[in-house]
């Protein structure tokens, strides 16, 4: 099963990577310095450092399906 906390939502906009908003510093739409083109390697267990470019955070990408980008770190907390 896949661990929500650690996976964050994107989204492929004319051949480009965009969240709808950066788990860190919550800014809108940010752009992601990820081709879509590298997201089948990430499938196939290839890790990818990303950098947010609005807050330099920094997460490693673990996997990623069609919706969601699986991370090294908690994004989000539960709510209990």
């Amino acid at each position: 099963m896949i661990p929500f906390e650690k996976a964050w939502p994107y989204d492929v906009v004319m051949g480009d990577l965009y969240v709808p908003a950066c788990p860190f510093c919550g800014a809108d739409n940010v752009l992601l310095p990820v081709r879509p083109d590298e997201l089948p390697d990430i499938r196939d267990g290839m890790k990818r450092l990303l950098v947010f470019p609005c807050c330099r955070n920094k997460v490693t990408i673990v996997d990623a399906d069609r919706d969601y980008l699986l991370t090294d770190r908690v994004l989000r907390r539960g709510s209990r």
